[in-house]
């Protein structure tokens, strides 16, 4: 443990530094200037600073108040010849821990030294404790999401192989989605909520009838009727567990097909009434869904996607998703480009 000693009379240095050698593995580093020597303790955290009441340039109680701005749990042992309690109050309230009188008393130097190092070295080992249990948190908190994701992954599998839409339009809108979140300006937190989140925002398909969800021509008014329970069914699924992603997870599967303007569904939500994620995966869906070939659609261009989305903000969509999707439109493409239905469905083949 370093044990610094400022005091500007080499002969009270000496001293103090033959003691401190006798303390069990102690280093003394010691100063005569106490700029120095504060300069030294600023950028070498010690482990016991004894310092000088009386000295030129700056007094030990001036001293003190710089070193406790840095170290507010490092012991200050002041050594005095001044017996003024008025001058000790003030110590004190600087942030010295203890006194010793001149002359020195050797005995007593030692035992308070040594109970001041061994307070010191308990403030460590509680620091030390509350720093594993804070890796510890952080690793079990780690695998938590590990396991979110997995189930989220298992879950979104699930659908898909109930869906027509494919596996790469799942990760494409969740991309989508994240793109526009960036934009808008949430958090990298935030922006990854919504990432692992989006992909859920269908699985109440699995609820479907295979006759209305797999049909390839147009559903009638009561087939629609039902697949519009899909988004209710969704959030049923999700909202039971207590997990703050598939939380996040059930308010999108309950709110993306809901629509600006208030003619979506299931609840008719308008405006900032439809939760913010839901608002964004709208935008990211719908796109991605008119940009890609289905069995029973071939797939728009990019042109005429992009004139729909726009002719869409502020009735469909919210405005400032809208803006905020074609904002740096290059990722948006590259996102298209990189996640292929093909190669994805090529992968997920060699997978199994």
């Amino acid at each position: 443990m370093k044990v610094v000693i400022i005091d500007d009379a080499q002969i009270n240095v000496t001293l103090l530094q033959h003691l401190v050698r006798k303390l069990q593995d102690c280093e003394p580093v010691c100063f005569t200037d106490p700029l120095a020597g504060l300069e030294w303790c600023l950028a070498h955290e010690p482990d016991l600073l004894i310092v000088d009441y009386m000295m030129p340039k700056l007094s030990g109680v001036e001293l003190t108040a710089r070193f406790r701005a840095r170290y507010p749990d490092v012991p200050i042992l002041m050594v005095t010849a001044n017996h003024e309690s008025e001058l000790r109050h003030q110590a004190l309230q600087q942030g010295v821990t203890d006194f010793l009188n001149k002359p020195l008393d050797n005995t007593e130097f030692l035992a308070r030294a040594k109970n001041m190092l061994a307070l010191r070295q308990s403030h460590k080992n509680l620091a030390d404790r509350a720093s594993w249990l804070a890796d510890e948190v952080r690793k079990a908190t780690a695998q938590i999401v590990a396991q979110e994701r997995e189930m989220i992954f298992t879950l979104a599998k699930a659908a898909e192989y109930r869906d027509p839409e494919t596996g790469a339009h799942i990760l494409r809108m969740a991309h989508y989605s994240k793109h526009i979140a960036r934009v808008l300006g949430l958090s990298l937190e935030q922006q990854e909520l919504l990432l692992e989140s989006a992909p859920m925002h269908d699985i109440g398909k699995v609820g479907i009838a295979d006759m209305i969800l797999l049909k390839p021509g147009k559903l009638t008014e009561e087939e629609f009727s039902i697949m519009k329970q899909h988004a209710v069914i969704g959030a049923q699924i999700l909202d039971t567990s207590s997990s703050p992603l598939l939380k996040v997870a059930a308010v999108i599967a309950h709110t993306h097909h809901e629509k600006f303007d208030g003619s979506g569904y299931p609840r008719g939500l308008a405006g900032e009434e439809i939760p913010l994620f839901g608002r964004i995966v709208a935008v990211a869906d719908v796109f991605d869904a008119l940009t890609s070939e289905r069995p029973y659609k071939k797939a728009w261009s990019i042109e005429k996607a992009t004139e729909l989305i726009r002719d869409g903000a502020g009735k469909h969509f919210d405005p400032a998703g809208v803006e905020a999707f074609f904002t740096d439109f290059d990722n948006v493409l590259a996102i298209k480009n990189q996640f292929v239905d093909e190669q994805i469905e090529l992968r997920d083949r060699t997978l199994d």
